[in-house]
């Protein structure tokens, strides 16, 4: 048990969830067994459905409602919801995320995962108990009660039993107000830092758009006016390509490289390009290939020593390690090829963020077949500005890889994109401005990440210190914790003496269709 709940105020009583409902088997629910409400029973209209994706702490996400029929809402009447319940999730991570059920779903279905609490507001205000179930106290106490390793899972017992620290009605309402208060001005601050990733990104971009325009080397470019053009190198490159090539078959693969580049350089003009910069396509700066997936039935193809970059890898970064490493068998008996040191990945395939994202290898690996590799052996183009030119260049290769068919990208797509190419020498001034400005970018976004954390640590702070009794003064003239939960005892016991005794009369079966629901009137 936390060390906050042994030591409560005076006035406050320390008890559970299910020890503030008049009736708690009735009062605390959880929704049906999946086999009871199928996915294939979801309607466009009806009785609303609310699911663990509704449900964030404090708030209830309003997308994606699903709906079941009325008939089947009579058939489920024990886990219906009505406007003001609360609702509490019990599978995930994180777990015991809790929100109010919103006006205007006046009821409706909760699913398997979702436990309903019903809490009468004369003992106990919903509010209240909604900061504290999102609040550290239950977190741990749920953390403690956990199972399940992929998906952390809780029991409804657990929930009823949840541990609750109760101050008199009053003194629930004052913190609240404070709490809601101090909340207020965490939520402007926290709108304020949000905007930061985006500024960010946007500056990154104007950043990446002055380096290809030629802008951020002006200066460089006045002090050395005999720097070798962007066109000599492209030859050197051809020739060097030529060179390496090894077999008749790749000379010529290289020879209608050049042939179909001919044709595209005629074409493509940049009037605000330096004189000595180029436009060109990826196809002629490098040899660009794929990989391949060895079988995940062999298990002696894999956890060998040969790196192997799957597509999920490739996230704007450089790689000095892969998750993966596959043995010199599965090497033997697959289409892959060990890619050199510089090599720079592109991930073809993801609707994510994913394709169109770029890597520079640093080791010597192998790709899988969602990734094209541009293969830059003969050392003349900077494996770090074409890598730049690639994130500039990100919503534009997207587009590439999108259309009605799959949305992928292919080798001879990659092939095809443009490129903007600088002198050899400033292509390594290019880079360095680049990564200049961006470091101060990137001590922004971390300042802005510390700045998210601690203000997410206040706002548990400020929740803690409220259920500790320290947010507010206690005012001795409140009634205490404890007459209420003897109310609450005196109506539940009126509730059970209430309820007829029961006789072996067999209980006429209500016509199908024909029952009623609370709250489904």
């Amino acid at each position: 048990m936390s060390d906050d709940l042994l030591d409560l105020p005076e006035g406050w009583e320390l008890t559970t969830l299910e020890d503030l409902c008049i009736n708690p088997k009735n009062d605390i629910v959880d929704g049906p067994f999946g086999s009871n409400l199928k996915a294939s029973e979801y309607i466009d209209s009806g009785i609303p459905i609310i699911r663990l994706q509704n449900i964030d702490r404090n708030i209830f996400i309003d997308k994606n409602i699903k709906f079941v029929s009325v008939e089947k809402g009579q058939e489920l009447e024990r886990h219906t919801f009505k406007k003001g319940d609360i609702i509490i999730t019990k599978l995930g991570d994180p777990l015991g995320k809790a929100c109010l059920v919103p006006d205007h779903l006046s009821n409706g279905i909760i699913v398997a995962d979702v436990v309903r609490a019903r809490i009468n507001e004369k003992f106990a205000l919903k509010k209240y108990l909604i900061y504290l179930l999102n609040s550290q106290i239950i977190i741990v106490q749920l953390q403690t009660d956990t199972k399940g390793t992929t998906r952390p899972r809780v029991n409804l017992n657990h929930i009823r039993q949840l541990k609750i620290p109760l101050p008199p009605l009053n003194e629930q309402k004052r913190i609240v107000a404070k709490i809601e208060e101090l909340s207020d001005r965490s939520q402007k601050a926290q709108q304020a830092l949000e905007a930061i990733p985006q500024l960010c990104d946007r500056f990154r971009q104007s950043v990446l758009a002055a380096a290809f325009r030629g802008d951020l080397t002006a200066d460089w470019r006045e002090k050395n006016p005999d720097v070798e053009p962007a066109s000599v190198l492209l030859e050197r490159i051809k020739n060097k390509r030529f060179e390496l090539a090894e077999t008749a078959r790749e000379i010529s693969t290289v020879k209608k490289v050049y042939d179909e580049e001919a044709q595209f350089s005629s074409q493509q003009k940049y009037s605000y390009l330096p004189e000595t910069w180029i436009s060109c396509t990826i196809n002629s700066i490098g040899n660009v290939c794929n990989g391949s997936t060895p079988s995940r039935n062999v298990e002696e193809y894999w956890k060998g020593s040969i790196p192997w970059v799957s597509s999920g890898e490739v996230v704007n970064n450089i790689i000095y390690e892969t998750r993966e490493k596959i043995t010199e068998l599965g090497y033997k008996n697959t289409s892959v090829r060990i890619l050199p040191k510089g090599t720079v990945l592109l991930a073809m395939i993801g609707q994510g963020k994913t394709r169109g994202q770029t890597s520079i290898l640093e080791i010597k690996a192998t790709i899988n077949q969602n990734i094209a590799a541009i293969i830059l052996n003969h050392g003349l183009v900077v494996s770090e500005y074409l890598w730049y030119w690639f994130q500039y260049q990100y919503a534009a290769t997207r587009e590439l890889g999108s259309g009605s068919g799959p949305q992928a990208l292919n080798c001879q797509r990659v092939r095809e994109i443009p490129l903007i190419l600088a002198p050899i020498n400033e292509q390594i001034e290019v880079v360095n401005s680049i990564k200049y400005i961006l470091h101060k970018v990137e001590v922004i976004t971390e300042n802005y990440q510390q700045a998210t954390k601690k203000l997410e640590k206040l706002n548990q702070s400020i929740l803690s210190k409220a259920f500790r009794g320290e947010l507010v003064p206690q005012d001795p003239e409140d009634e205490p914790a404890s007459i209420l939960l003897e109310k609450i005892r005196a109506e539940r016991e009126k509730l059970h003496n209430s309820k007829p005794k029961s006789t072996s009369k067999r209980k006429t079966k209500t016509p199908k269709g024909q029952g009623t629901i609370p709250g489904l009137e």
